[in-house]
C-alpha cells in the first residue's frame, strides 16, 4: 500500500515543480488565484501522505492477515487514487492551455472551462476530508504502531515453524539437486580448519531449507562437530532474540534458565556466545537471511577459532550469498522437467503402489506439472493435495484450470503465495510498482531490458538520482536488483554479455497478479480469469479477447498494452476515446492504418507505441503532445515527420524507420526518414533513428548532448565534418549508425578522431581509397563492429584485432582481398563473426589460439570459398554455425572431407535466402524475438 503513496508522492512533487502559472502566463490573471489554492492543497496533501506513508511502513508487518487493516488500507489506497486523478487531470489543463495560447486565454473566462478548474479545488478539499475521515476510522478500530519487537517475535515465531516443517521432512523423497547436495557435504567435512562459510542462493520455494536440513540431520556430518546449531532470521527480529535463539539450542534448559541469558543486553550476549564457541568446532545454519547487515553482529558472536567451524547460510539475495567464502556458493534452479514430473508423481500418486500416473490423467497431470515450472514447493503442494482426490479425468482438469484461483483461496495451498510473498513483501516501495508491473506480461514472456526500463520510466516509476544518470540507467539498476533478490531471471543475454531480456516465474507472476489486481495497480485481460474490467483499475493488458472487452468512459485507466493483434481499427478507435487522461498506449502490431483520431488530444501521453503498424502518415497534431517520451514508429510506412514533432521538448527516444530486408543485405535495408523543422529543441533525445541527413539537422544534433544512440541514414562525404563536430559534443554516444547515401558515394573518414565512448558502430559505405581510416585501432570500448560495402584492398583484420571489448564482428562486403588471417591471441573476447558478401575471398586463415572464446560463426554469400577453414578445428568453444547461399561444392566437402573440421560444433544451420520459409524461421522470427520478444 505504501507503494501507491510513494507514486502519487513522486507525481505531487513533480505537479509543484512544475509551475503552471508559468505554462498559463501572467496575463490569466483568472487563473492566479485557483493555481495558489492547488498548490497549497497539494503541498498540505503531500505532508498527509508522508506521515501516512511512514506509518503505514511501521504497522504492516505487525498487521498482516488482519482484515480490519486490510480494509483501511483500501480507503487509503482509494484516497491516493483520487489525488493522483487530480494531478492528472492538472497536468492536462496545464498542458491544453499552454497549447492553445491565445486562444485559450479568450475562452478561459467561459464558465466550461473555468469550472474545470475550480472543479480542482473543490476535489482537493473532498481528498483533505477523506484525510480527516482515515484519522478517525485507525483510531476508532484501534490500528496503532504496537511495541518494539512485538510483531517480529511472532514473525519469527511464524517463519521458524515453517522452517521447522520443512526440517522434519523425510529425506528419502528428494528429487534433484543430487550434485548440490554432494558439494556441500564436501564443503562440510573438507579437512580445512579455517572458519568457512558457505551459501544456498535461490528463490523461495526451490527448496533451499530442504536440502539444507537434508544435510543438518546427517549423522555422519553432525558427528564431525561438537555442536550444531539451526536458526530462522525472520525479515524483521530482534537482535537479542536471534542470539538467545542460538544459546538456547546449545544450553541444556536447566543451565540456560541459570545463567539469566533472558535478562541480557545484546553486548553481553554476544561476549556469552563467543566464550561458549571458542573452544568449540560448531556448525550454524542461518536459515532465509534478507540483509547482508545481519552479518554484522554475527560475525562478532561466531568466533573464528580455526577448529575447521561453518557456517551454512541460505538466502533468496544474490548480496547476501555473496558473504560465502570464494567458490562456496551454490545457486539452486528449477528442477528439469524430468525431475519434476518425478517428484509430482511421488506425491500425488503416493497411494499407488508403482507411484505411477495413470494414462487417463497424464494430460492434465503434465499441464500442472509445467505450470509449477520445475518449482519444488509448488510441486510438493498441488501433488499433495491431488494425492487424497479422486482419479478422474473431471477432477484434475478442474483443478488446472483453476489452478491459479486455487493458490490464492485454497487454505491447502495458499502457504505457497505466502512464502513467494515473503519477497515480494521485503521490496521497497519504488522496486515493488516496478515488480509489479513485470507480470502482466503474457506467462512466459520474455521481457526485454530496453522496453520494460521506457515503459518503467514513462509510468513515473522510476525515480531521478542526479544530472549525471538518467532515469533509464536508474531503471536498469533496478533491473539487477530484482535479479539479485531471485525474483527475475535473466532469460537471454546480447552478444556483449549484457542482459537484453528478463523471465518471472509463473507462480510468482501469479501471486504478483493477484497483489496488482487487489491493489487496483493493474489488470490482465484475457488472462488469470479475469472477465471484466474494473472501473478504478488504473493499467489494462490486453492479452486476448479484445473485442468483448467494454470500458467504462469514465475508466481511470492511465495505461493500454494490446498483445491482442487481431481486433479492427474501429475498436481501437472506440476503446481510446475512453483513455482521456492516459500516460501509456502500445498498440505495436495492431491492424492499423492511421493514428486513432483520438490520440492527439491525449495530451497526458508519455509513451506512444505504433511500431509495426500499417500507419503511412503522422498528422501534424501530434506536436500538441508536448509530455511524450517515446515516440516508437519502427517497421511502420511513415517516411517524413512534421515540423510540429519539434514541439515534443520532453521525447527522450524517437524511432522512425522501415526494414526492407530483414537480412540486412541490400544497401538500403532501412529507410530514412526526413524531421523539418529545429530540431535543437529536443534537447532530451537519447535515441534518435533513423534520419535522412542534410548539413542543417547534422549541424543541429549538436545540441542534443545526452544522444545514446544516433543512426543516419543518406550520409553525403560533404556532411562528415559536421556530423563530426555534432558527434563530439555528445560524451555518451555509444551507438552509432551511419550509412551513406548510396554505394558510389565515397567516404573520407581519414582525419576524423575516435568517439572515446563508442561502443556500438556501424558503418555502411565505400571508405576512401580503400584503406580503413586510423581510428578503427583506437575504440577502446568499442564492443560491436559492423562494417559494410567499404570495398577495403588491404586486410582490414589486424586493424582491430587487438580491440580488447570487441565481442560482435560483421563484415558484410567489406574487403575485395582473396584471403582473411586471424593470427594466434588476436580477438581475445570476440563471442560472434559474421563474413558476409565477399566476392573474391577465396581463404580464411585461423590460427591455433586466435579467437578463443568465439561462440557464433556466420558464413554467408562467400561465393569464391571452396573449402571449410580448417582454423576452424582450433575454436573449440565455437557452438553455432550459420551458412547462407555457399556454393554447392563447399556444402559438399562439409558434409565429407571437411566434416572432422567442424564435428564439434553442436548446432550447424544452413539455408539459401530464396527459401522463404527458410529466411522466415531462420531470420524473420528470431529478429522480431530479439526485438520485442514472443508474445506478438
Amino acid at each position: 500500500m505504501a507503494d501507491t503513496l510513494f507514486l502519487v508522492l513522486r507525481k505531487i512533487a513533480l505537479s509543484l515543480g512544475e509551475a503552471a502559472s508559468e505554462k498559463l502566463s501572467t496575463e490569466v490573471v483568472e487563473a492566479a488565484s485557483v493555481l495558489t489554492d492547488f498548490e497549497h492543497g497539494m503541498k498540505q496533501i503531500e505532508g498527509e501522505f508522508m506521515i501516512l506513508q511512514a506509518f503505514i511502513g511501521q504497522v504492516s508487518t505487525q498487521n498482516v492477515g488482519d482484515r480490519t487493516f486490510d480494509a483501511w488500507l483500501d480507503q487509503v489506497r482509494d484516497v491516493a487514487h483520487q489525488v493522483e486523478d487530480i494531478i492528472d487531470e492538472y497536468n492536462f489543463l496545464t498542458s491544453q492551455a499552454a497549447g492553445i495560447d491565445g486562444f485559450f486565454k479568450r475562452k478561459f473566462r467561459q464558465a466550461k472551462s473555468f469550472a474545470a478548474w475550480r472543479n480542482l479545488s473543490s476535489q482537493i478539499d473532498q481528498v483533505e476530508t477523506r484525510i480527516q475521515r482515515l484519522t478517525t476510522l485507525k483510531d476508532r478500530y484501534g490500528i496503532s504502531v504496537g511495541e518494539p519487537g512485538r510483531s517480529s517475535t511472532l514473525q519469527y515465531a511464524r517463519q521458524l515453524s515453517l522452517s521447522d516443517s520443512s526440517y522434519l521432512s523425510d529425506d528419502t523423497e528428494l528429487v534433484g539437486n543430487a550434485s548440490e547436495i554432494s558439494m556441500l557435504t564436501q564443503w562440510l567435512l573438507t579437512e580445512r580448519q579455517d572458519r568457512l562459510i558457505m551459501s544456498i542462493l535461490g528463490m523461495g520455494g526451490l527448496g533451499k531449507i530442504t536440502i539444507a536440513s537434508s544435510i543438518y540431520k546427517n549423522q555422519q556430518i553432525i558427528r564431525m562437530f561438537d555442536c550444531h546449531v539451526w536458526v530462522t532470521l525472520s525479515q524483521n527480529y530482534l537482535v537479542e532474540d536471534l542470539l538467545r535463539q542460538i544459546m538456547k539450542q546449545l544450553m541444556d534448559q536447566r543451565a540456560y534458565m541459570a545463567s539469566g541469558i533472558e535478562t541480557m543486553s545484546r553486548v553481553r550476549l554476544i561476549e556469552e556466545l563467543q566464550s561458549y564457541l571458542q573452544d568449540k568446532k560448531y556448525l550454524i545454519v542461518l536459515d532465509d537471511v534478507w540483509d547482508k547487515d545481519d552479518w554484522l553482529f554475527l560475525k562478532r558472536a561466531l568466533v573464528i577459532n580455526n577448529r575447521g567451524s561453518r557456517v551454512l547460510v541460505t538466502t533468496r539475495k544474490k548480496d547476501v550469498a555473496s558473504l560465502a567464502n570464494d567458490g562456496f556458493v551454490v545457486e539452486l534452479k528449477v528442477l528439469p522437467y524430468a525431475e519434476a514430473w518425478h517428484l509430482f508423481c511421488q506425491k500425488a500418486f503416493r497411494r499407488l503402489e508403482d507411484k505411477i500416473c495413470p494414462p487417463n490423467l497424464r494430460p492434465w497431470a503434465e499441464k500442472i506439472v509445467k505450470k509449477c515450472q520445475g518449482l519444488p514447493l509448488a510441486i510438493v503442494a498441488v501433488g499433495s493435495l491431488l494425492s487424497y482426490r479422486e482419479l478422474e479425468e473431471q477432477e484434475w482438469s478442474s483443478l488446472h484450470n483453476q489452478l491459479s484461483w486455487q493458490l490464492a483461496n485454497n487454505p491447502e495451498l495458499s502457504w505457497i503465495m505466502s512464502v513467494l510473498n515473503l519477497s515480494l513483501n521485503d521490496l521497497p516501495s519504488h522496486l515493488k510498482n516496478c515488480f509489479l508491473y513485470c507480470s502482466l506480461f503474457p506467462e512466459d514472456y520474455k521481457v526485454k531490458r530496453r522496453w520494460i526500463c521506457r515503459l518503467w520510466v514513462a509510468e513515473g516509476l522510476v525515480e531521478e538520482r542526479g544530472a549525471g544518470t538518467t532515469m533509464e540507467e536508474v531503471a536498469e539498476c533496478y533491473l539487477k536488483e530484482l535479479t539479485r533478490r531471485s525474483l527475475l531471471e535473466v532469460a537471454e543475454r546480447n552478444v556483449h554479455g549484457r542482459a537484453s531480456s528478463f523471465q518471472m516465474h509463473d507462480l510468482v507472476r501469479d501471486a504478483c497478479l493477484i497483489v496488482a489486481n487487489r491493489e487496483k495497480f493493474a489488470v490482465v485481460y484475457g488472462d488469470s480469469g479475469i472477465t471484466q474490467v474494473n472501473s478504478e483499475v488504473r493499467r489494462l493488458f490486453v492479452q486476448k479477447h479484445a473485442r468483448s472487452l467494454k470500458v467504462a468512459a469514465a475508466s481511470r485507466i492511465r495505461s493500454l498494452i494490446l498483445f491482442d493483434t487481431q481486433v479492427a481499427s474501429s475498436w481501437i478507435d472506440d476503446i481510446s476515446s475512453n483513455f482521456r487522461l492516459i500516460r501509456v498506449l502500445c498498440l505495436r502490431f495492431a491492424n492499423i492504418h492511421q493514428v486513432p483520431a483520438v490520440v492527439p488530444d491525449l495530451l497526458n501521453l508519455h509513451y506512444l507505441d505504433l511500431a509495426h503498424t500499417k500507419v503511412k502518415h503522422i498528422p501534424a497534431s501530434l506536436g500538441k503532445l508536448t509530455n511524450l517520451q517515446v515516440l516508437d514508429l519502427r517497421f511502420t510506412y511513415v517516411e517524413q515527420l512534421p515540423w510540429e514533432i519539434t514541439n515534443l521538448t520532453k521525447l527522450r527516444h524517437l524511432y522512425v524507420y522501415m526494414l526492407h530486408d530483414v537480412q540486412e543485405r541490400i544497401f538500403d535495408c532501412f529507410s530514412a526518414t526526413n524531421i523539418p523543422g529545429n530540431i535543437c529543441r529536443l534537447k532530451n533525445l537519447q535515441s534518435l533513428q533513423s534520419v535522412s541527413a542534410n548539413k542543417d539537422l547534422l549541424t543541429q544534433l549538436g545540441e542534443l548532448t545526452l544522444m545514446r544512440s544516433l543512426a543516419i541514414m543518406k550520409m553525403h562525404q560533404n556532411y562528415i565534418a559536421e556530423l563530426w563536430d555534432s558527434l563530439a559534443r555528445m560524451p555518451s554516444l555509444s551507438r552509432l549508425v551511419i550509412f551513406a547515401n548510396s554505394k558510389d558515394e565515397v567516404l573520407n573518414l581519414i582525419k576524423i578522431k575516435p568517439l572515446p565512448n563508442l561502443k556500438f558502430f556501424w558503418l555502411r559505405g565505400r571508405l576512401y581509397e580503400g584503406v580503413l581510416p586510423q581510428m578503427f585501432a583506437s575504440f577502446e570500448k568499442l564492443a560491436a563492429l559492423k562494417l559494410d560495402c567499404s570495398c577495403l584492398k588491404k586486410d582490414p583484420i589486424n586493424s582491430f584485432a587487438h580491440t580488447l571489448n570487441l565481442v560482435y564482428l560483421n563484415l558484410c562486403r567489406a574487403y575485395d582481398g582473396e584471403q582473411l588471417t586471424f593470427r594466434a591471441g588476436w580477438f581475445p573476447k570476440l563471442s560472434s563473426l559474421a563474413l558476409v558478401d565477399m566476392e573474391c575471398l577465396n581463404s580464411i586463415e585461423i590460427e591455433e589460439g586466435a579467437m578463443k572464446v568465439l561462440h557464433t560463426l556466420e558464413i554467408v554469400g562467400l561465393k569464391s570459398l571452396k573449402i571449410v577453414p580448417r582454423g576452424i578445428k582450433h575454436i573449440k568453444t565455437l557452438q553455432k554455425m550459420v551458412l547462407t547461399d555457399m556454393r554447392k561444392e563447399f556444402m559438399d566437402r562439409l558434409h565429407a572431407d571437411d566434416s572432422d573440421i567442424v564435428e564439434h560444433i553442436p548446432d550447424i544451420q544452413s539455408f539459401d535466402s530464396f527459401d522463404s520459409e527458410a529466411v522466415k524461421k531462420m531470420v524473420l522470427l528470431p529478429h522480431l524475438a530479439k526485438k520485442y520478444g514472443t508474445g506478438w
